[in-house]
């Protein structure tokens, strides 16, 4: 299967001289993990993530776009789909812009591991369990841990979220994306309703409920099916009530790679 059967076409993007504070509002409101960004000839001159939401720095201010992208892995339209997906896993994104050509870097869409996902050759399924798979050194946070510490724990480690625990048992997970949604994402002093970190409310005014479980002992096959029927992007695996691991669809993806 080709990239080009099932990218989004006519993608949001954002231009090089908008400012940070527009595409926070962008990102927040268009539900949007990544952003291409252009130029004013439509040219792609990288991508912006939640992760470099991160480096706004303030509430108010006149930073463009331009000096925050990222780079990211050419992905073209005639690609094999499993290729892309090599792609955008080893750059550790979760979506990417699909562009003309190696020498046309016209935007023209979006391919995102949701959509490989989606289009997986469930008839290649390997014969594996959750617990071969999973991620069984899971970081955690407890409901009564600061936004602002989650929030920083986030951009240290690199994680888009985290599944809260209590007694060693999950209650909830926290994301990027509970947090920019809410609007008390970290920013240098004070968050966007002027909460200083020092004030943070606690993780679980945040958090997502009730957190959705799988046994390690599930085939894969059953969890491609919980995944796509709850339409999420992490599943906690608990055995007897406890978190013994955590396992997403890029998980899944590479043992198809």
């Amino acid at each position: 299967m080709k990239v080009e059967e099932i990218m989004t076409k006519n993608p949001v993007f954002l231009h090089d001289t908008d400012f940070m504070t527009h595409a926070r509002q962008v990102i927040r409101n268009q539900h949007k993990r990544t952003l291409p960004v252009v130029n004013n000839k439509n040219r792609l001159i990288g991508i912006l993530t939640e992760k470099d939401i991160l480096n706004i720095y303030s509430t108010k201010s006149n930073v463009t776009v331009e000096g925050f992208t990222s780079e990211f892995p050419e992905v073209y339209p005639d690609m094999d789909m499993m290729h892309a997906a090599k792609l955008i896993i080893d750059a550790g994104l979760g979506r990417v812009p699909v562009i003309r050509s190696s020498q046309d870097k016209t935007l023209i869409g979006i391919l995102s591991t949701v959509d490989i996902f989606r289009n997986l050759n469930l008839d290649k399924i390997p014969s594996k369990k959750v617990e071969d798979i999973m991620t069984r050194d899971v970081k955690t946070c407890s409901p009564k841990d600061s936004i602002a510490k989650a929030w920083l724990n986030m951009r240290d480690s690199g994680f888009s979220g985290y599944p809260v625990v209590k007694a060693g048992r999950p209650v909830g997970i926290v994301t990027r994306r509970n947090i920019i949604n809410a609007g008390y994402a970290r920013i240098e002093k004070e968050d966007e309703h002027g909460t200083k970190a020092t004030m943070s409310p606690p993780v679980e005014k945040v958090m997502s409920t009730p957190i959705y479980t799988i046994s390690p002992q599930a085939t894969l096959k059953e969890a491609i099916q919980v995944f796509l029927k709850l339409d999420i992007g992490r599943i906690s695996v608990v055995s007897d009530g406890k978190l013994v691991g955590i396992i997403d669809r890029n998980d899944i993806i590479k043992v198809f790679i």
